[in-house]
C-alpha cells in the first residue's frame, strides 16, 4: 500500500531546525495558506460556530511541578479574566489545586461560554499520559442508515500501517489530545492546521468535537492538552515508561486556552455519535505551557483544511493518522490507514460522513484525514466514529459550517 506524505518538522538543535523529508508517496503533509475566498461567506454563517473563550490564564509556577499546586507559586492572571471566572464560580486557586475533578452534574459547564482551561503546569507527566483511556464513538451496524440507501455498502478492512520513526520527521502535525473527563485520564488525536490569517504564526489544532464536550448529556471537558509528534521514537511500554519527557513529548505541552465546536455536536452528540456525528469536530487554539513561540514555528509544520473536498469517489484516496489505544494498540505508536472513501450516515436526515477501511481503535478518535489537492496534503476530515469490530472508521464531511467555525476561531483568537 502507498502512503500519504506529510510534512516533516525541520530538525531542532535542541528542539532546533532542519529539512524536511516526509513520507514516501501520494499524500504529502505539506500545506500552504488559504486564498481567504470563502471568508465572507464563513463570517455570514458565523452563529454556526460555538467558540469558547477559555478565559484562563497559566497557572505560574505550579508549585512542585506534580499539578496539585501545593508549591509556594502563584497563579497570576489578568484581573479581567479572574472576574469571569469568578462569575462563573470557579476559584482558579481551588481549580489548580485539584478542584477541576469537582464532576458534579450540575456543575459540569456545558454552554459555550462555560470552557475554562487554565494552565497546570506538570499535570500532564509521561505516565499520567500513559494513563489515559481512548475516547471513543462506537456503533453498530443497524445504526447506519443502509436500508435508506443513505449508507454505501460497509467497505474491507484495511489494516493500520505504523508511521515511519521518528514521528517529528515524518508526521510532525500529527499528535494526540490528552484531556480529563469524568471517568478519568482520557486521550484523542489531532493536527496542526494552518491559520489563515496568521501565516506562519498558527496555533491552532483540528480535533473531533468529542474530545473537547461530551455532547448533548454532558459538558467540557478539563485539562485539554495537545502533544505534538507524541513518543517521537516510537517507545514501547517498559522503554517509554523510563523515558525522558522530550522524547515523548518532544515539542512540549500545548494546553488549550479557547475551543470551538459545533452546535450540533454539543446539543446532539452522543455515546454513538448521535445527531451530532456529522458535525463531530473542532478546533483548538494552544498555548505552550513553556514557551513563547507559536505551535506552527515550534513543531516546523503545518497542514491546511480544504472545505470543499467532494463527496466520496470524487475525492480519491484519503488517508487517516492516529495513535489507536484500544487493543490490540496501546495509544503509544502512531499508524495511518489509507482508502477510497465511501457514504456513511446514521439517519437519512443526517449529512453523509465520509467512510474508509480502517483497524485503528478508539484513541485515533480526532485524528486527521487527508488527500492531495494539486499535489498539497489538505486536511479534509476527522476520525469520528467506528464499529464495535474496528474494521472502518467514519469522519464528517467538511463543509460552509466547519469553515465558519474554522474562520470565526481564527479572527477572534488566533493572533493571541
Amino acid at each position: 500500500m502507498r502512503s500519504i506524505p506529510m510534512p516533516a518538522a525541520p530538525r531542532r538543535r535542541r528542539r532546533s531546525a532542519y529539512v524536511a523529508t516526509g513520507l514516501v508517496a501520494i499524500l504529502a503533509l505539506t500545506a500552504t495558506a488559504c486564498d481567504g475566498s470563502a471568508q465572507g461567506a464563513a463570517s455570514d454563517r458565523s452563529d454556526a460556530a460555538a467558540s469558547q473563550a477559555a478565559e484562563a490564564a497559566d497557572a505560574a509556577g505550579a508549585g512542585d511541578g506534580d499539578g496539585d499546586g501545593d508549591g509556594d507559586g502563584k497563579i497570576q492572571i489578568p484581573t479581567d479574566i479572574a472576574d469571569k471566572l469568578k462569575e462563573q464560580g470557579i476559584d482558579v486557586d481551588k481549580w489548580t489545586r485539584g478542584g477541576w475533578k469537582d464532576w458534579d452534574k450540575d456543575k459540569w459547564l456545558s454552554d459555550a461560554k462555560d470552557f475554562v482551561n487554565p494552565v497546570i503546569e506538570g499535570l500532564w507527566k509521561p505516565e499520567r499520559m500513559q494513563s489515559a483511556k481512548e475516547a471513543d464513538k462506537t456503533v453498530t451496524t443497524q445504526d447506519a442508515a443502509v436500508d435508506q440507501g443513505v449508507s454505501d455498502p460497509e467497505p474491507a478492512p484495511v489494516q493500520a500501517s505504523p508511521e515511519k520513526l521518528p514521528y517529528h520527521e515524518n508526521a510532525a502535525p500529527v499528535g494526540k489530545v490528552f484531556f480529563d473527563s469524568p471517568d478519568g485520564p482520557a486521550v484523542c488525536s489531532g493536527t496542526v492546521i494552518k491559520d489563515v490569517n496568521h501565516p506562519g504564526k498558527s496555533n491552532l489544532v483540528w480535533t473531533a468535537g468529542h474530545c473537547v464536550h461530551a455532547g448533548g448529556k454532558g459538558g467540557w471537558y478539563r485539562n485539554i492538552v495537545f502533544v505534538p509528534a507524541y513518543n517521537d521514537l516510537g517507545k514501547a511500554t517498559a522503554q517509554s515508561s523510563a523515558a525522558n519527557p522530550s522524547e515523548m513529548a518532544p515539542y512540549g505541552n500545548w494546553w488549550a486556552d479557547w475551543v470551538s465546536t459545533s452546535n450540533e455536536w454539543i446539543q446532539g452528540g452522543s455515546e454513538t455519535g448521535g445527531a451530532g456525528a456529522a458535525y463531530d469536530y473542532s478546533v483548538l487554539h494552544v498555548k505552550p505551557e513553556q514557551g513563547s513561540k507559536s505551535l506552527e514555528e515550534t513543531v516546523g509544520a503545518a497542514l491546511d483544511v480544504d472545505f470543499s473536498a467532494p463527496s466520496t469517489a470524487e475525492a480519491g484516496k484519503m488517508g487517516a493518522w492516529g495513535y489507536p489505544a484500544a487493543p490490540p494498540y496501546n495509544g503509544l505508536q502512531m499508524f495511518k490507514c489509507i482508502d477510497r472513501p465511501g457514504r456513511f450516515s446514521l439517519s437519512p436526515s443526517l449529512p453523509t460522513m465520509y467512510r474508509i477501511g480502517c483497524t485503528m481503535t478508539g484513541g485515533s478518535s480526532g485524528g486527521g484525514w487527508f488527500r492531495v489537492v494539486g499535489g498539497e496534503t489538505k486536511l479534509v476530515s476527522n476520525t469520528s466514529i467506528g464499529p464495535q469490530d474496528n474494521t472502518w472508521l467514519a469522519g464528517p464531511q467538511l463543509g460552509a459550517d466547519a469553515e465558519a467555525l474554522y474562520q470565526n476561531m481564527s479572527k477572534m483568537y488566533g493572533g493571541r
